[in-house]
């Protein structure tokens, strides 16, 4: 969906509207999965991995706001950052690694087919996980609290 397609224009009235009308605690919940929603207009395929992400910072940032010692306090954090380079990391660099992969399959006589091995990044992933990290980041220090609702 993009900000300036028919679709976008329909859809923005639609959930300030429904954000409106709902009572107040569950007004995060239509945003929640009107976020949803939004991310999965340009390719559902990839909900997964928002939601992945949503999991691991949610409960990462619960327990980082529960954790007074400083050891468990930096695995969960380093936990945190691991997952969601690791997922950026795997889109980023997944086509180099397959096309390597590709070239030395090759070289031994396997002709793999390079479309069916070509790795799509997920619009706005690097954006969505540096966010994702520095609100980590900002628990970990005790600069935010962590939220208590999805």
């Amino acid at each position: 969906m993009v900000f300036n397609s028919l679709v976008y224009a329909l859809f923005l009235p639609a959930v300030v509207g429904l954000h409106w009308t709902v009572r107040p605690a569950a007004r995060r919940w239509v945003l929640l999965v009107a976020s949803y929603v939004f991310y999965a207009a340009w390719d559902w395929r990839f909900l997964g991995l928002i939601f992945l992400s949503t999991a691991v910072d949610y409960t990462i940032g619960r327990a980082l706001g529960e954790e007074r010692t400083e050891r468990a306090r930096k695995a969960l954090l380093l936990t945190s950052v691991v997952t969601n380079l690791g997922i950026l990391g795997a889109f980023k660099y997944g086509g180099f690694f397959v096309e390597s992969a590709a070239s030395l399959l090759a070289r031994v006589g396997l002709a793999p087919n390079p479309a069916l091995l070509q790795v799509v990044l997920p619009v706005g992933i690097s954006f969505y996980t540096f966010q994702t990290i520095s609100y980590t980041f900002d628990v970990y220090r005790r600069e935010l609290s962590p939220e208590r609702d999805l």
